[in-house]
């Protein structure tokens, strides 16, 4: 939106649903020149190309500022048909999807106008004229490919997440003490290790544990296990104690109990197995894209090709941020102060009203980056004690704000990371 005249800038909204494309056009005077309801396809994107087209030529505009709202993924094909289209490029057409949360405040400033398609259009339009935009446009397919895969890979984590939360209501039931147990008295790591897997899919009920002599349940979990413990004898110990402590239950529900948990771990390895079939998707076609800006990130400890692929195709070029708080505001990895008065609060919520792709690998890059990187370690441990509440969470998104100023300076210097050359402030 820089370095434009906006007196022959020709200013459109696009309203996107699955079906449709509801249009409107005005100039900077707000004279509506364009209202057009075409389908959401490829006939329906060459009539509004036409439409445009005729206005351009017409009134000698020598800019068309396209906006739409973010939705989902309905404008996905209208926008890099509008901004790589050969017809329209001479005549500068830049295309800019926006947050829709913008748009609904920006809609509070119109007094008693009503909701339809026609008038959500003409807001975004307005809102292009007035030079609320602040982003950079559309970049088209650049890294359209390797979004959709990392998207994807976030989907596959999340189906995992969901999962072992819905297993847990069925591990409660067939084996309650183990559900429920504090780290320092579990047997296992976690109940999804292989050992645990074994216990509550291959014993039908805690009676077939607890029966078990001690010699044949080391010998149970030693194997399952591949002899990972270095004391089998106190797992065993713990894990008997667990089955003694737990409710029993009327044996007609043991195996349904261990079908459902059974098929719980085989929905988790397929999608575990689903994603590293992603990860050497995402790798092959980041060699396609060659980028200085992937090589910048994956010199930084602790982030490899995945994450790095990640937050790349998420921000594009880093250019398109004025700094890093913008990009922290872009991320929704940032607090809103709240005051009153002599009252400043000092709790506050992550706002997270910004692109949760890029949040997500933001906050797992940080957590890989903090094992690798002493000072990154130092800064998370420090806002860990600080944090009264949910310390980890705390701490890992705090320390995110720190991720995201070191990669917002490497990128906008292309440079490579230096522990000692470059510094970031806390």
């Amino acid at each position: 939106m820089k370095n434009i005249n906006v007196l022959t800038t020709l200013f459109v909204g696009i309203d996107v649903s699955a079906r449709t494309n509801v249009c409107l056009a005005m100039d900077f005077n707000s004279n509506v020149l364009l209202k057009l309801n075409v389908p959401n396809n490829q006939t329906g994107a060459d009539t509004l190309k036409a439409k445009l087209l005729d206005l351009i030529q017409r009134y000698d505009f020598k800019t068309t500022i396209v906006a739409l709202e973010s939705t989902s993924f309905y404008g996905m094909h209208i926008s890099n048909f509008l901004s790589a289209d050969e017809e329209l490029i001479p005549h500068n057409v830049y295309v800019h999807p926006l947050n829709p949360k913008m748009i609904s405040n920006y809609r509070k400033s119109f007094i008693g106008l009503g909701k339809t398609d026609l008038i959500d259009a003409y807001i975004i339009a307005d809102f292009a004229r007035v030079g609320r935009i602040t982003t950079e446009p559309w970049k088209g397919p650049q890294y359209l490919a390797l979004q959709r895969l990392t998207r994807h890979r976030l989907h596959m984590a999340e189906c995992i997440t969901r999962e072992k939360a819905y297993m847990v209501s069925n591990i409660f039931l067939k084996f309650s003490e183990l559900a429920v147990l504090k780290e320092s008295d579990h047997p296992f790591s976690s109940n999804h290790t292989a050992t645990a897997e074994a216990i509550l899919t291959e014993m039908l009920s805690l009676e077939d544990l607890i029966r078990l002599s001690s010699e044949e349940l080391i010998e149970f979990v030693c194997s399952h296990s591949k002899n990972r413990y270095l004391n089998p004898e106190e797992v065993c110990k713990l894990l008997k104690k667990a089955a003694r402590d737990s409710y029993r239950l009327d044996k007609t529900l043991y195996e349904p109990l261990t079908v459902s948990i059974a098929s719980s771990f085989n929905c988790i390895e397929t999608y575990e197995r689903e994603i590293k079939s992603i990860n050497k998707a995402i790798e092959k076609t980041l060699k396609g894209l060659c980028s200085d800006a992937f090589t910048v990130l994956q010199s930084i400890p602790g982030i490899g090709p995945i994450f790095a692929s990640g937050i790349l195709s998420e921000i594009g070029d880093i250019h398109a941020f004025h700094s890093a708080d913008a990009l922290a505001k872009y991320a929704g990895i940032y607090w809103n102060r709240h005051q009153s008065g002599a009252f400043e609060a000092d709790n506050t919520s992550m706002v997270k009203a910004g692109n949760k792709y890029l949040r997500y690998y933001l906050i797992e890059a940080t957590n890989s980056i903090r094992c690798h990187e002493p000072s990154f370690a130092a800064y998370y441990r420090k806002k860990y004690d600080e944090s009264k509440t949910h310390n980890h969470k705390r701490a890992l998104a705090l320390t995110s704000r720190k991720t995201i100023r070191l990669i917002y300076s490497l990128l906008d210097k292309n440079q490579l990371y230096s522990a000692n050359r470059v510094q970031i402030t806390p």
